[in-house]
């Protein structure tokens, strides 16, 4: 038997919001993502389409549309959207994939910010003419 192991090298993340608990919980109820994701005092929620996983396996890179997220500093293993309508969340702290999600969530909100106030000059965390997509290279 020969098992290969072939991780994912690169995420595309089209675009991140952050969002308020309320917001997230009710998107994600009526869009259909049966959970969500808390890592390190954050709460994510991904959409991705089913093409996602196709060119993933073609390509090693795995695009996601939109990644919402939230401080939420407790893990709790479910959040009640409304009365008797609760959705999962699942504890990923372990997983490197999400770990590299992140930190590219924080970074690019870490940027954003430094534009917004026009204070990035001299910490030199945003180059002029970079890329405004969210890639995260796992390799």
């Amino acid at each position: 038997m020969n098992v290969e192991i072939r991780p994912t090298t690169k995420i595309l993340i089209f675009s991140v919001d952050r969002r308020s608990l309320n917001n997230i919980a009710w998107c994600a109820m009526t869009y259909g993502v049966n959970r969500l994701y808390w890592i390190d005092g954050y709460l994510l929620c991904l959409e991705v389409y089913e093409k996602a996983f196709e060119h993933e396996i073609k390509t090693k890179e795995f695009p996601i549309s939109q990644v919402c997220y939230i401080r939420f500093p407790e893990y709790k293993r479910t959040y009640e959207v409304e009365k008797g309508v609760k959705l999962p969340i699942v504890d990923v702290s372990e997983m490197r994939i999400f770990r590299g999600l992140l930190k590219a969530i924080l970074k690019s909100k870490e940027k954003e910010n430094c534009e917004k106030h026009k204070d990035c000059e001299n910490n030199k965390i945003h180059e002029e003419g970079e890329d405004r997509s969210y890639r995260i290279d796992l390799t």
